[in-house]
C-alpha cells in the first residue's frame, strides 16, 4: 500500500461527476476511504490497463479490495461488493514496467455487476450517498470527542501518525470524515477497514471506529507494559551479575568461595581420567562454564551437576582385555554348559578372528529357543570365557522408547537410557551386553523400543550412539551384544535382520539326565544345605522326575522338582530322623504325590480314521492323535480342537486332494458329496496352528472315506500341497524325540528335512526308523492297511516305495 496517507482539507474539495461505468482495480491489502490521498504501486497487467483506461477518460477508477490477498488474478467473485471511487492525481512509470499512482478517494460505491473482465475489470456501479446528521445530536458529539481523544492517546503511546493528520482531525467537525480519517490511519486489518467502509450510518460508523481505537489503545498499552517488564528484567539481571561478581570477590577475601572452585576442579580431573571423546569434551567444557556462572543453589545447577556426574563416570576409553586363549575358552564353555556345540563353536570362531584381527567388530547374536534351555546363563558363560564384564537388561514388556535412548535433560528426574546405564554399571566400554526377552518388547504412544534398538544393534551406526540425556555420541561398537528370545515371529523384521540368529532346541531325556548330574544336582545340594555324597538321586528316580513331573523343553521345572526332593531330605535331617542315602522312584512318588504327566504312548491297535501326528510346541515335541469321522449328510468339513487358520487351511487342502484322487483309493466318486467329515485334534483347550499336520489330516480323511485302517505304530509330519507334494516343516529333532518317547519308532518325514535329521542325537538316530517321502501317495502307501481295494493299494504302495528315500 502507501508509504504515507494524506487527507484532503475541506478547502480542497471539488464536486466531481461520477459516471455509472468505471474501470476497476483490485487492491491486495488496503482499503481506500473517501477524501484520503494515498500512493499505490501497480504491477498486475489488468490493473495497469485499468489505470490507462481511466487516464484516457476522466481519470476516475473504482478501487475495490480483494477478499484473499494471495490471489494474483482475482475475478469478480474474489472482490468485496463495496469500494471507493478515486481520481488519479499523478502517475509515474518505473524502469521495471510497474507504475506508481497517487489517488484521492471521492465517494463510496457499490458494484452492481461487472460489464467486462478482459483486458481489465469494468463494472456498473451505484454511488452510495452518506446520510446527513441532525444538528445537536449529543450522542454523535460525544462519539466525535471520544474518537479525537483516542487518536491523541494512540499517538502518545507510540503510534506513528503524522502531525498534519492530527491537526486536521482536531479541527474536523464532520463525524463521517473524522471516522474515515481515523480508520485510514490506524493500520487496521483489511476486514476491519472494509467493515468501516461499508458502514453508512454515522452513529454506527463512529461506534465501530471508537471500538477499534479502544482495542488499539489496549494493545499499545500491553506492548508498552511488556517492553517495560523486559527492560526491568534486563536491568535486574545485570544488577544481579554485578552483585554476584562482588560476592565472589568478598567470598574470595573471606576464603568462602573455594568450595565451588574445588568442585569445578574435581570435575576437570574426572574428565581427564575418563578420557572423553572430542565431542564430549567440548560439551563438557561448555556446561562446566555454565555451572561456574550459576548460583550454586539454583535448581538448574543441580540438574547440571547430575549431567556432569554421568558424563564423567562413563568408561569412555576404559576396556577390559579379551582373553583370546581358545583352548581355555572351550574348557570354560564345556564346564558351564553341556552340549550346545553350535553356540560354543561360534564363540570360538569369534575369538579366533579377534586373534587375527584385533579391531574386528563384535557380532550381534540372538539366541532363540524355548524357556529354560540356558540362553541367559550362556551369556554369563561367554563373558567368563572372554574375560569381559557381563550386563543383562530385561526388555520384556518395555513400551517406552526413552528406556533405550533416555529422557532429555529438560524433564524433571531425567536419566540416561538402559544402554548407557548398563555401560556405566559395567565400568568398561566392551562388556558382554545381554538384551533379554527381545520378542516381548511392546509399542504404544511413547514410541517403539524395537526401532530405537536398530541403531544400537547395527555395527555401522552404533559407533556414534546418541543418548537423549547425554546429548553426545557414545561408541558401542566394542560391545558384544547378545539378545535372547523364545520365538522370532513377534520381532520386528528390521530388528531381526541385524542379528545373527542361533536356534537352541529342547533337550532330550538323556541330555537332561547328563545336565542334571553335572549342574542341577550339585547346585541344589548346595542350596539346600546338603553335602556332596550325602544323598544320591538315582537314575530311575531322575527319569521319573523328567517324565512324570515335568514336561518342558528346558530345565527350570526339573531343577525345582530336584530341589523339592532334596528339601524333603533336609527336613528329615533337621528333625533328627534318619535320611535315605539313595532316593528311589517310590520315594519320589511318596514325597511329590501322583505323577503330573502320564507317559506318552502309541495307539494299541490299527483303527480307521485315527492317525499319529507329530507337533512342535514351545516346550518341545509332542504327539497328536488326529481323528476323522464321516457320516451321511451334505458335503461339509468340520474342524474342532482350537485350530488356527493355517491348520484349518491344511485340512481344506487335504480334503481337496482326497476328493481329486478318490478313485485311486477305492472311494466312490460321489461319496464326498453325500458325507460330512469331522476332523478333531484332541486337547481342544490348547490352541494349535501350523501346516505340519497336513499329511496327517489327509491320511485320516482317506482312511475314513475308504474304510481302510491306519498303522498304529507309524507317526508322521509334513505340509501338503493341492498336488500332493510333501513340504518341509520345522522342529524335526523335537518331533522325533516325542515319537520315541511315545514308543513309536517308524516315522515319516519330508524328503527336504533329510538334512535336519543329521542333527539328531546318535542314540535317537539308531532307535528311529525314518522314511523320507516326497508325495502324499508315498505317505498313504506306508500308512494305510490293505482293505477292499487291496490290489490298488499294493500297486500304489509299490510306486511309492520305488520313489521314496532310504531309511534313516
Amino acid at each position: 500500500m502507501s508509504d504515507q496517507t494524506m487527507v484532503v482539507t475541506p478547502e480542497e474539495e471539488e464536486v466531481i461527476h461520477i459516471p455509472d461505468v468505471l474501470p476497476v482495480m483490485a487492491l491486495k491489502d488496503a482499503v481506500l476511504f473517501p477524501y484520503v490521498i494515498v500512493p499505490l504501486s501497480v504491477g498486475r497487467d489488468r490493473s495497469v490497463r485499468a489505470v490507462d483506461e481511466a487516464l484516457s477518460a476522466n481519470r476516475l477508477i473504482l478501487l475495490v479490495t480483494q477478499k484473499d490477498p494471495t490471489i494474483e488474478e482475482p475475478g469478480p467473485e474474489d472482490l468485496y461488493e463495496i469500494g471507493c471511487v478515486a481520481v488519479i492525481m499523478r502517475m509515474l512509470k518505473l524502469p521495471d514496467g510497474n507504475i506508481r499512482i497517487l489517488v484521492q478517494g471521492q465517494a463510496r460505491a457499490r458494484v452492481d455487476y461487472f460489464t467486462k473482465t478482459e483486458p481489465y475489470l469494468e463494472a456498473r456501479l451505484t454511488r452510495l450517498e452518506e446520510p446527513r446528521i441532525p444538528e445537536g445530536e449529543l450522542q454523535v458529539e460525544a462519539l466525535v470527542r471520544s474518537v479525537k481523544q483516542g487518536l491523541e492517546k494512540v499517538t502518545s503511546l507510540g503510534k506513528q501518525i503524522s502531525p498534519e493528520v492530527m491537526l486536521i482531525a482536531a479541527n474536523l467537525d464532520d463525524p463521517l470524515r473524522l471516522a474515515d480519517l481515523a480508520a485510514s490511519n490506524l493500520s487496521l486489518k483489511v476486514a476491519d477497514a472494509q467493515k468501516v467502509l461499508e458502514t453508512l450510518d454515522p452513529v454506527d460508523r463512529l461506534k465501530l471506529v471508537h471500538e477499534l481505537l479502544t482495542r488499539e489503545i489496549s494493545l499499545l498499552e500491553m506492548q508498552q507494559e511488556i517492553s517495560s517488564q523486559v527492560r526491568g528484567e534486563m536491568d535486574r539481571s545485570q544488577r544481579e551479575y554485578f552483585l554476584r561478581q562482588q560476592l565472589k570477590a568478598i567470598q574470595k577475601e573471606l576464603g568462602e568461595g573455594e568450595d565451588l572452585e574445588q568442585e569445578l576442579e574435581e570435575y576437570r580431573r574426572k574428565a581427564e581420567e575418563a578420557g572423553l571423546s572430542e565431542e564430549a569434551r567440548e560439551e563438557f567444557d561448555k556446561q562446566l562454564k555454565r555451572l561456574a556462572s550459576m548460583h550454586p543453589d539454583s535448581a538448574e545447577a543441580s540438574v547440571l551437576r547430575t549431567w556432569l556426574d554421568w558424563i564423567t563416570s562413563l568408561p569412555w576409553s576404559k576396556v577390559t582385555e579379551d582373553n583370546l586363549d581358545v583352548a581355555r575358552a572351550r574348557t570354560i564353555l564345556d564346564e558351564d554348559h553341556y552340549d550346545l556345540e553350535k553356540i560354543k563353536e561360534r564363540i570360538i570362531e569369534f575369538l579366533a578372528v579377534r586373534q587375527l584381527k584385533p579391531d574386528s567388530k563384535g557380532p550381534i547374536l540372538c539366541f532363540v529357543g524355548p524357556p529354560g534351555v540356558g540362553k541367559t546363563s550362556l551369556g554369563r558363560s561367554i563373558a567368563r570365557a572372554l574375560g569381559r564384564k557381563f550386563i543383562r537388561i530385561s526388555l520384556g514388556g518395555v513400551r517406552d522408547e526413552a528406556e533405550i535412548r533416555g529422557h532429555r535433560r529438560t524433564y524433571v528426574g531425567a536419566l540416561p537410557g538402559r544402554i548407557i546405564q548398563g555401560i556405566n554399571q559395567a565400568g568398561t566400554s566392551n562388556p558382554v551386553f545381554m538384551l533379554d526377552e527381545v520378542d516381548k518388547i511392546g509399542a504404544d504412544f511413547r514410541g517403539d523400543p524395537s526401532s530405537a534398538l536398530l541403531e544400537v544393534l547395527d555395527p555401522e551406526q552404533n559407533h556414534a550412539f546418541r543418548d537423549h540425556y547425554l546429548g553426545v555420541a557414545y561408541d558401542l561398537s566394542r560391545v558384544l551384544f547378545i539378545a535372547t528370545a523364545n520365538i522370532t515371529d513377534t520381532i520386528q523384521p528390521a530388528f531381526l535382520d541385524r542379528m545373527e540368529v542361533i536356534q537352541l532346541s529342547g533337550y532330550t531325556e538323556e541330555e537332561k539326565i547328563e545336565i542334571a548330574r553335572r549342574h542341577l544336582i550339585p547346585k541344589q545340594l548346595e542350596e539346600n544345605g546338603l553335602e556332596p555324597g550325602q544323598v544320591e538321586l538315582t537314575t530311575p528316580a531322575l527319569r521319573l522326575l523328567i517324565d512324570g513331573y515335568t514336561r518342558e523343553a528346558g530345565l527350570r521345572n526339573l531343577e525345582r522338582q530336584i530341589g523339592s526332593v532334596f528339601r524333603k531330605v533336609a527336613v528329615r535331617l533337621a528333625e533328627g530322623k534318619p535320611a535315605p542315602k539313595r532316593i528311589t522312584p517310590a520315594m519320589v512318588e511318596r514325597w511329590l504325590g501322583a505323577r503330573k504327566f502320564l507317559p506318552e504312548s502309541q495307539l494299541k491297535e490299527d483303527r480307521v480314521g485315527v492317525v499319529t501326528g507329530l507337533a512342535y510346541t514351545p516346550y518341545g515335541g509332542d504327539v497328536l492323535f488326529i481323528e476323522a469321522l464321516a457320516f451321511p449328510g451334505k458335503a461339509d468339513l468340520r474342524l474342532t480342537g482350537s485350530l488356527g487358520d493355517v491348520m484349518k487351511e491344511s485340512a481344506q487342502a487335504a480334503l481337496s486332494f482326497a476328493r481329486a484322487n478318490a478313485v485311486d483309493y477305492g472311494i466312490a466318486p460321489d461319496w464326498f458329496d453325500s458325507h460330512t467329515i469331522h476332523v478333531h485334534v484332541p486337547a481342544g483347550a490348547i490352541p494349535k496352528d501350523g501346516p505340519s499336520a497336513g499329511v496327517t489330516m489327509l491320511t485320516a480323511i482317506i482312511s475314513v472315506a475308504s474304510g481302510r485302517q491306519v498303522r498304529h505304530d507309524l507317526a508322521m509330519t509334513g505340509e501338503i500341497t493341492l498336488r500332493g507334494d510333501v513340504l518341509p516343516v520345522g522342529g524335526i529333532k523335537e518331533k522325533v524325540l516325542a515319537a520315541l518317547r511315545a514308543g513309536v519308532t517308524d516315522i515319516l518325514l519330508p524328503e527336504e528335512n533329510r538334512r535336519d535329521a543329521a542333527d539328531l542325537p546318535p542314540k535317537a538316530r539308531r532307535a528311529a526308523s525314518i522314511r523320507f517321502v516326497r508325495h502324499a501317495r508315498e505317505v498313504l502307501a506306508e500308512a494305510l492297511r490293505s482293505g477292499e481295494g487291496e490290489e490298488v493299494s499294493n500297486r500304489l504302495g509299490c510306486q511309492a516305495l520305488a520313489g521314496s528315500g532310504d531309511q534313516g
